[in-house]
């Protein structure tokens, strides 16, 4: 089939390649100048496929929304353009209840593993090397941390999920780097989890899509579809602009999607959370040991990660609601700052730092939606929040097999569309 990919971040370009290695001819439209030029630009880099578990945990819908109606974030916004997010702070507190969280949670457990195993075996078999590193550690500050921890433990048991819960002198056997001075009760230690630079891989898988026919068209944007057989798009570009057919549309815009998903009448609610991220050179000192993380890490009280990206150390975290894209708050970023500082004091060379701001579409209880739209001609690869990286390469398996009417080999529950309807 002719297939147009829009969006080429980390889910679309490795979507790009998935139906490409099954036999499609595939043109990938994108706004932007390269890939992964957004969300997937200066992601946290957490590869956490033992950990992968939707946003809504519980009580954190609650903590955003009173970080909503605070901060600067929301001054540059205003309280009535934050009222309008209510609706799906509302479903996505539905969604953490402990029965369903379980049930979404098994679901991106399913694909982040599924996602883990696809990553590999890529990596393995392209040869593809980016900077990347093994271990994935959970810091629990103290006890109420742990406690909130058990209920996610006992699920991870219950699906044999490995893992170890560590305690302080483990943790710090495992990231020797970790300072003495912070409060460390405990940890979760996911040795087959790890980081990489999603955005080195997206590139190198880029290169691997072409060599197998698929086409890049870059500073072209997408104003609309229309559904069909074949799907029609209206395209901008500078080497052509007008209408467009193809056998099939696949959707991974991102926070671009909204317009795109209006003009075939689907109604998903997806909303972007912007993340925030720090990244400082590592200092180096003649005759001592390299500070900083040996690879990812994550303070479960802050829910920000802390990763290795070759001789860099990035720092990511924060979910802001609404406000403008363009617009770097600096309470979020003195907050990254902080945790860098508490586990790693004088790691960075700081005054070098990059800091960013993306958004991750997320859908209100968690996973991503994988499949037909509804839409004659449209499918989704939409809506993996935070867990983008981690999920992207299982995502793109199951769309291209899917599309190609093949089993992908993973219980595709929880991941359509129709649990949104």
């Amino acid at each position: 089939m002719r297939i147009s990919v829009i969006g080429a971040g980390i889910v679309g370009v490795a979507t790009a390649f998935e139906l490409a290695l099954a036999g499609h001819q595939v043109t990938v439209f994108e706004q932007r100048g390269s890939v992964a030029a957004q969300c997937s630009f200066a992601s946290g880099g957490v590869l956490a496929g033992g950990d992968a578990a939707p946003w809504c945990a519980p009580g954190v819908p609650l903590r955003v929304l009173r970080q909503m109606f605070s901060g600067e974030a929301t001054a540059r916004m205003g309280g009535l353009n934050a009222l309008t997010h209510l609706p799906w702070l509302w479903r996505a507190w539905q969604a953490g209840r402990p029965r369903a969280y379980a049930i979404q949670r098994q679901a991106m457990q399913r694909l982040s593993l599924y996602s883990r195993m696809r990553l590999l075996e890529l990596t393995r078999t392209l040869r593809l090397e980016f900077e990347h590193t093994p271990g994935y550690l959970v810091l629990l500050r103290g006890e109420a941390e742990l406690k909130r921890a058990q209920t996610g433990l006992a699920l991870l048991r219950e699906w044999g999920v490995t893992h170890e819960v560590a305690d302080p002198a483990r943790c710090r056997n495992i990231e020797p780097g970790l300072n003495q001075a912070t409060p460390l009760h405990a940890g979760i230690y996911f040795a087959q989890d790890g980081a990489g630079n999603c955005r080195q891989f997206a590139q190198l898988l880029k290169t691997e899509a072409q060599r197998l026919g698929t086409l890049f068209r870059f500073d072209t944007a997408v104003r609309a579809i229309k559904p069909g057989a074949p799907a029609e798009l209206e395209v901008v570009g500078p080497a052509a602009s007008g209408c467009e057919t193809f056998d099939a549309v696949v959707i991974c815009a991102g926070a671009a999607a909204a317009p795109l998903l209006k003009s075939v009448g689907v109604k998903l609610p997806l909303l972007a959370l912007h993340g925030y991220s720090v990244t400082a050179p590592l200092r180096h000192v003649d005759g001592l040991l390299t500070p900083g993380p040996h690879a990812a890490l994550t303070d479960a009280r802050y829910r920000v990660a802390i990763t290795r990206m070759g001789q860099r150390v990035r720092v990511s975290g924060i979910a802001e609601i609404g406000g403008d894209p363009e617009y770097l708050a600096l309470g979020p970023l003195r907050l990254l700052h902080r945790v860098l500082n508490d586990w790693f004091p004088g790691a960075t060379l700081t005054q070098n730092a990059q800091h960013w701001k993306g958004a991750r579409p997320a859908l209100p209880d968690g996973p991503p939606v994988l499949g037909a739209s509804g839409a004659q001609g449209v499918w989704l690869n939409l809506g993996h929040g935070n867990h983008g990286w981690t999920l992207a390469c299982g995502s793109a398996r199951v769309l291209a097999e899917t599309i190609s009417g093949r089993d992908a080999g993973i219980d595709p529950t929880g991941l359509t569309i129709d649990r949104l309807l």
